[in-house]
């Protein structure tokens, strides 16, 4: 019997992901930085797999919100804003040179562990840790955004009179 629910369902989708990743070749640095090199031997394949990816989710994205809720949901969570911003900008840039520079991207990292590629374990090693940089970062840029935080109020004998 197959159980539909949130863990099932997201196992699936990872497996399928992963597979795919393999498949396409995607786990393979070489493939994505010759993508990357398009003043050199550019290598186009990447091109198809997103191309796959994109017009996949496309259809899928239309069955599903035709049904007016999520499958295993109440509601859809989706993002309020498309705005692009500097801070945008430089999100995308740093990913992309990251990118550049590994020949890996989150996705393809994780599924390469799997494949037990040392490069894939330090470079997803430094992406945590990047990570928790970004998120300190940014936790610091929404601190300045909503302006200085008033220090408590402390009570004294004095307040109760």
């Amino acid at each position: 019997m197959l159980l539909l629910n949130r863990p099932s369902v997201g196992f699936a989708a990872g497996l399928l992901f992963g597979i795919g990743l393999c498949l396409g070749q995607m786990v393979n640095p070489a493939r994505v930085i010759g993508f990357l090199d398009i003043f050199g031997t550019w290598d186009p394949t990447l091109v198809f797999v997103m191309a796959g990816a994109v017009v996949t989710a496309f259809a899928g994205y239309r069955l599903v919100m035709a049904r007016g809720r999520p499958l295993l949901s109440e509601f859809f969570l989706l993002p309020k804003t498309g705005k692009i911003d500097g801070q945008l900008i430089a999100g995308a840039a740093i990913f992309g040179a990251g990118w550049g520079i590994a020949g890996f991207c989150p996705g393809p990292a994780i599924t390469a562990i799997g494949a037990l590629s040392g490069e894939a374990v330090v470079f997803f090693g430094a992406m945590i840790l990047g990570l928790g940089i970004g998120k300190a970062i940014q936790d610091t840029l929404n601190r300045r955004a909503e302006g200085p935080e008033k220090p408590p109020r402390r009570v004294t004998s004095l307040d109760a009179s």
